[in-house]
């Protein structure tokens, strides 16, 4: 759909408008890239300095990392409105005979799963982010620890961004045990990482103040 590749002012004005996509599964992949991006700055500001000498290929092996980070939220985004699509429409499935009602079960088990699959994928990479930006804010140039805090408030805000579009699709599932387990996961990444990046903003905080 090349949402990924739109200018920042056309991606806005699509966001703000009553197009189906794209919506906060996409957005929040978007400010996982920026956040990601941000902790790769302070990557990139820290290699070739002689006082981060000690630490200048662990910087250069997260700054690889992270740019695959980014390249994933990007393909996110469009990937996320790609499987919107089929929902928006079997939602609109008719239900008036048996017949239909069992075939829209059935389409709607598929999609709701398909809908579900990439805020998962998005939740799952902000908590990776969230782990090469501890490293950055860690051991990175001193001048850059703003933003490695910025990136970080902005990949703790993807994460739950796209948990909320995980719920809001399993709880249409039928299939609750299969929901059930998907909410585990996504509570589970909640718990634990919305904690180590709130530290590592205290801990940038702290520094700046």
């Amino acid at each position: 759909m090349g949402f990924s590749t739109s200018k920042c002012d056309e991606f806005v004005e699509v966001l703000a408008s009553k197009a189906p996509v794209p919506g906060g599964g996409g957005a929040s992949a978007l400010v996982a890239a920026v956040g990601t991006a941000l902790g790769n700055m302070v990557g990139s500001l820290t290699v070739g300095k002689k006082k981060y000498a000690d630490v200048e290929e662990e910087m250069y092996a997260l700054k690889e990392k992270a740019s695959a980070l980014q390249a994933d939220f990007l393909r996110l985004i469009d990937r996320d409105a790609e499987v919107f699509e089929p929902l928006s429409k079997a939602y609109g499935m008719p239900r008036e005979t048996e017949e239909e009602k069992a075939e829209k079960a059935r389409v709607m088990a598929i999609v709701l799963k398909d809908a579900c699959s990439v805020p998962m994928e998005i939740m799952e990479k902000c908590c990776e982010a969230i782990d090469l930006i501890v490293e950055f804010a860690a051991k990175g140039s001193a001048l850059a620890i703003s933003d490695a805090g910025v990136g970080v408030a902005f990949c703790k805000a993807a994460l739950l961004g796209a948990s909320l579009n995980v719920f809001i699709n399993t709880k249409s599932m039928a299939d609750k045990e299969y929901a059930a387990e998907l909410n585990a996961k996504a509570d589970a990444m909640i718990e634990k990482y919305t904690k180590i990046a709130d530290e590592v903003f205290a801990g940038v905080n702290g520094r700046l103040r």
